[in-house]
């Protein structure tokens, strides 16, 4: 048992208690206040003068897959030979070992939700998992969280240059509906009562059947507002579940997206404008998002920008017109709803698992440090 106690708790659901206490149970958080007895044989962290936040969420990124300074050897999230692989798996790639897994649990980031690029039309499944463990089957919290969709300029311009479909934006769309209703038809036939007439069992058919039948979502990435309108024009074609990731003109076309209803998570922006696409990159856009009344979760892209940075990005996104409450949400609560993991994380409060950070100082300051981290209730940084 661990109570954590005197610090600023920042629960991101209920209320800040300014010198509040958590303790930690079994992995979880039993329970949190500005009032609780603290059991004799707890192991006490007094956080005095620190904030007290849940484990950082990353809605979207790529760690493990492009391992830090590996180059070709270590870059294993594009298979760039298909335009539609669905049956690829995060779990096959993922090098636990990849020293930015212990980067970003230091930082304060516990989970993160990682998998294939957007070099395919359909690239594969996503995960979630949390960031400490040497094996990725352990460290998981759910797999596949996601199947990876693409649209706009990186499948249209990795195809071109192989000279193979799809190298317009009418090609991606069309190959991403030919795939779904090809899923329509296999998911029909498996159906059949005769087995004779089911079809030979298919991988990718089976990966996209989940995106069908709402187990998982359409993970696109889009970032200019016509691509955008494309996703959700497909997304709403087939009556799936979808986030729109990046949605970097977003902030463009918000009533749209608010009148849709659309799951927004946005970034990178802690980065340069490598592509046609990312003109209007602006850390303007959450603040103008979440304005319009659309809820906001960010994302590094790992290692487009690295993850330990999420905080950092989410504080600039505050100087520039976000909410600073907001912006914290967008790292925490808001970036686990948004990958359907709101239950587990995201937030502290009973019955969650106990993925906490220690700040000792505001967790915007870029001279603020994380002292301690607990991940399912685990001390895995100390002072």
């Amino acid at each position: 048992m661990i109570c954590i106690t005197n610090g600023k708790v920042i629960t991101m659901e209920g209320p800040v208690y300014e010198t509040g206490s958590v303790l930690i149970e079994n992995g979880k958080v039993k329970a949190v206040g500005d009032d609780i007895d603290v059991p004799a044989d707890a192991e006490v962290i007094d956080a005095g003068g620190m904030y007290v936040l849940p484990g950082i969420v990353d809605a979207h990124c790529h760690i493990g897959m492009w391992e830090d300074a590996m180059g070709f050897e270590g870059a294993d999230g594009n298979e760039m030979t298909n335009p539609v692989t669905p049956a690829l798996r995060a779990i096959d790639a993922i090098n636990p070992l990849d020293h930015c897994f212990e980067e970003a649990r230091e930082y304060g980031v516990t989970t993160v939700v990682t998998g294939p690029g957007s070099a395919n039309v359909i690239g594969g499944q996503f995960l979630a998992m949390k960031t400490a463990g040497e094996c990725v089957d352990d460290m998981i919290i759910r797999s596949p969280i996601a199947l990876k969709a693409a649209l706009g300029e990186n499948p249209k311009r990795v195809y071109y240059e192989q000279k193979k479909s799809p190298s317009t934006r009418m090609a991606t769309a069309s190959e991403l509906r030919k795939a779904l209703i090809r899923a329509q038809e296999y998911k029909r036939k498996m159906g059949e009562s005769d087995a004779d007439k089911r079809p030979e069992r298919d991988l990718d058919m089976e990966a996209i059947v989940q995106v069908l039948d709402g187990e998982i979502p359409l993970k696109i990435h889009c970032h200019r507002a016509d691509d955008i309108q494309t996703a959700v024009r497909i997304a709403k074609e087939f009556d799936i579940r979808y986030t729109l990731d990046h949605c970097t003109e977003g902030y463009l076309i918000a009533d749209f997206l608010k009148r849709e209803g659309a799951t927004v998570i946005v970034g990178p922006y802690l980065t340069e404008r490598t592509k046609i696409e990312l003109r209007n990159l602006t850390f303007r856009a959450p603040g103008i998002l979440h304005k319009t009344g659309i809820k906001v979760a960010m994302m590094t892209d790992h290692p487009v920008t690295p993850t330990q940075y999420l905080p950092v990005c989410a504080g600039i996104a505050a100087r520039e017109g976000m909410e600073e409450t907001e912006a914290m949400k967008m790292i925490t609560i808001n970036a686990a709803e948004a990958v359907g993991l709101g239950d587990r994380v995201g937030s502290i409060a009973p019955g969650k698992d106990a993925d906490l950070a220690v700040f000792d100082g505001h967790p915007f300051d870029t001279r603020t440090h994380v002292k301690w981290v607990l991940i399912d209730g685990e001390i895995v940084k100390r002072p």
